[in-house]
């Protein structure tokens, strides 16, 4: 990708904050473990602008109950801080967690974010749960949908949206000052990278995203959007740097080709089960964190469709 204008302004930025010409951006880290997710606010130290990345919608899926405990956890920070929160960022439509962003925004306000190839995704569970005209296959249920090298502001710093598709067609990574955010492509060194057989997902585009990724610099600061606890180690870990991603990955290190990549991660992807909420946040995901429309008793309904997945 040597012509890959994007990554090179990326690169620049993270440079810029290393030799002190760009503010670095401050990070608070939310963990929920029940869903092994790590939610985030960046912000501008100074200026006390910010965003809200990857949320997370508290589910009962046996009861079928919500709340909003974890999400009320950022609302309290952004507030103790006397943040300003301009965007609510999405990497892609989860499958393991319901998105918290339309509550948050509700809250603390802010543009609803996600990658413009969110309509693909769409597009394909639209079918999936047999969504009838009503449901908008266009993005409309987002404030704003970014392309790939698209820029935002926090304050004084940049962002930088990277697409990075694999895991799903419409993966966003976020480059902020020296900070990257980036969604379920890679996890922590010692546990890998992310799955890549959810419908719209291919592992060779996967390897790609993540080659452009390690295309960073060294002590670019790494955000990830989960952990799992890999063998041997007994605390979760959610920030890395690109150094210890490029050189010690398990899954995708320097030396790993495209080709050993793609038959490691599709004989992998064929031993693992669905994830446990895939179906609930999916419905929910697609349409911005909201959830179907209530019928007419009120109440709001979330499909299982058998022998599909």
């Amino acid at each position: 990708m040597t012509n890959d204008t994007v990554i090179e302004q990326a690169i620049a930025q993270v440079r810029s904050v290393m030799a002190g010409d760009l503010r670095a951006p401050q990070v608070k880290s939310f963990f929920h473990e029940p869903t092994f997710t790590a939610s985030y606010v960046v912000s501008d130290p100074v200026a006390k602008r910010a965003a809200i990345i990857d949320s997370v919608w508290d589910f009962d899926q046996p009861s079928g109950r919500t709340s909003f405990k974890s999400a009320d956890e950022i609302v309290a920070h952004v507030r103790e801080q006397g943040l300003t929160v301009d965007w609510i960022l999405e990497t892609h439509a989860h499958a393991d967690h319901l998105s918290a962003a339309p509550y948050l925004q509700e809250k603390l306000g802010g543009k609803l974010v996600i990658g413009r190839e969110i309509v693909t995704v769409q597009g394909v569970f639209g079918k999936i749960f047999n969504e009838g005209t009503e449901f908008a296959r266009d993005g409309s249920q987002f404030d704003q949908l970014v392309a790939d090298g698209e820029q935002l502001m926090i304050g004084e710093i940049p962002l930088i949206a990277l697409h990075v598709p694999g895991h799903t067609p419409a993966d966003l990574a976020y480059v902020v000052g020296d900070a990257a955010f980036i969604g379920d492509t890679m996890f922590m060194p010692d546990y890998g990278s992310a799955r890549a057989d959810f419908p719209g997902g291919d592992a060779a585009r996967l390897y790609r995203s993540v080659r452009r990724l390690m295309r960073l610099p060294d002590k670019t600061r790494v955000f990830l959007c989960h952990d799992y606890k890999a063998p041997n180690r007994d605390h979760f870990v959610w920030e890395t740097t690109m150094l210890a991603q490029r050189t010690a990955n398990v899954h995708v290190h320097e030396g790993v080709t495209e080709a050993e990549f793609v038959e490691m991660r599709t004989q992998r992807d064929a031993t693992l089960e669905m994830p446990r909420l895939i179906l609930p946040s999916i419905q929910v995901n697609m349409r911005g964190g909201h959830m179907p429309q209530p019928e007419e008793n009120g109440v709001s309904y979330l499909k299982l469709p058998v022998d599909v997945l």
